[in-house]
């Protein structure tokens, strides 16, 4: 059913949900593994260090596939190559739900890497072609709503269910959601053509595009900043004594990053520039709480409302500030976005690792501190290109 948007304009809702329903698998297939990490490691007869790496790989065959599959199917109907992009993950969840070799889980699980880059450089894109231009920013906002409510429910769901019913339950459960997506996909989505090919954005050449720089940059070191502290919550809290209060933290952290969601969905059309800064504010306010005065757990709960306040919203921002300052070639800047992103979260894990082992988990919220501040100069300084004041689509 649609619902109401700006100027009596309608939100195809059902088509919007499926897309959000893609999202919300991506992001549970990348991060399943983590709640289910001593089953796993049991059952495929390796450390947990080593099942760990089912996540890095994941990230790897993102990172390696976005941008070259991006311009090899950059010719393919929309439509088609959502549905390849989520078969996929079917085909790789279920791999990883039947295997008993850890090569062979390695091997899916960077197949569900490349199905993810494909399907990460797509959907933004396809968000925004559903829509009138004043809906685009609330659009996106739907499709990637699915973020916070896997890392919010999805991954504490999953892993209660590896719990009482096993592990490969668990993916097993991922491939039954793949294959209903995949039939919602057909009823509910509409088709578009991709690119004829002397139409066909270069890479190179989009990095040219003015403002797409700006919002590659801030991509890159704001999700680096966030996820050296969300990759090693657990180890931060227990430095403050408080590791057994870790999911209540996160529930608050995602909470609010559903409320960053609606609000900045509600508004991106006309406020993409003040959301963007508020919140680098937010998180770097978060950071400041989190490092100075973290001893009273009321304030860490505190922070982690900011944090999320901060963050929920920031995938739909800078997916909406690529796509127009991409312009025409706002499929390029997509695919380098999600190439970024995946980099920075593969980063985030190492840099994090290494901080904890030379300076303790209490360097976290310092770390985040310090990259923020450029996130916040570069969104302030491209105040006509990138995170314009106005948006040429508003």
């Amino acid at each position: 059913m649609p619902a109401a948007g700006t100027d009596g304009q309608r939100l195809p809702l059902f088509a919007l949900l499926s897309l959000a329903t893609a999202v919300f698998i991506t992001s549970l297939t990348e991060t399943l593994p983590a709640g289910l990490l001593p089953a796993m490691s049991g059952s495929l007869g390796v450390s947990e260090s080593a099942t760990g790496q089912t996540v890095t790989i994941y990230a790897l065959g993102t990172v390696l596939t976005a941008i070259p599959l991006s311009s090899m199917t950059a010719g393919w109907r929309r439509k088609k190559l959502l549905l390849a992009s989520m078969a996929g993950f079917a085909v790789a969840n279920t791999v990883t739900a039947v295997s008993s070799m850890y090569s062979v889980t390695m091997v899916a699980r960077f197949i569900a890497g490349v199905a993810a880059g494909l399907a990460w450089a797509l959907l933004a894109g396809y968000a925004r072609r559903m829509v009138a231009p004043q809906l685009q920013g609330r659009a996106i906002a739907i499709a990637m709503a699915g973020i916070p409510v896997a890392l919010c429910l999805g991954v504490p769901a999953g892993t209660f269910l590896g719990q009482v019913a096993g592990w490969r339950t668990a993916f097993w459960s991922m491939t039954v959601l793949t294959v209903i997506l995949l039939v919602w996909i057909v009823v509910a989505v509409p088709d578009y053509p991709g690119s004829k090919a002397g139409e066909r954005p270069k890479m190179l050449a989009t990095l040219k595009v003015p403002g797409v720089t700006p919002v590659l940059f801030v991509t890159l070191v704001f999700v680096l900043a966030h996820t050296i502290l969300y990759a090693y919550i657990a180890s931060f809290l227990a430095g403050l004594g408080m590791g057994d209060q870790t999911g209540l933290v996160l529930l608050i952290f995602g909470i609010a990053s559903i409320v960053s969601i609606w609000l900045v969905g509600a508004q991106i059309h006309r406020r993409l520039r003040l959301f963007s800064i508020a919140s680098a504010l937010l998180v770097a306010v978060a950071a400041l709480l989190l490092a100075t005065i973290a001893k009273d757990p009321l304030l860490v709960y505190v922070a982690a409302a900011l944090w999320g306040l901060g963050w929920g919203g920031v995938p739909t921002l800078l997916q909406t500030a690529a796509g127009d300052a991409g312009g025409e070639s706002a499929d390029a800047a997509q695919a380098m976005l999600v190439t970024l992103w995946n980099v920075a979260m593969a980063g985030g894990g190492v840099i994090g690792g290494v901080l904890l082992d030379l300076s303790g988990s209490g360097s976290f919220p310092w770390t985040v501190l310090v990259l923020t501040l450029p996130v916040l100069g570069v969104i302030v300084a491209a105040s006509k290109h990138g995170f314009p004041a106005q948006r040429a689509t508003a």
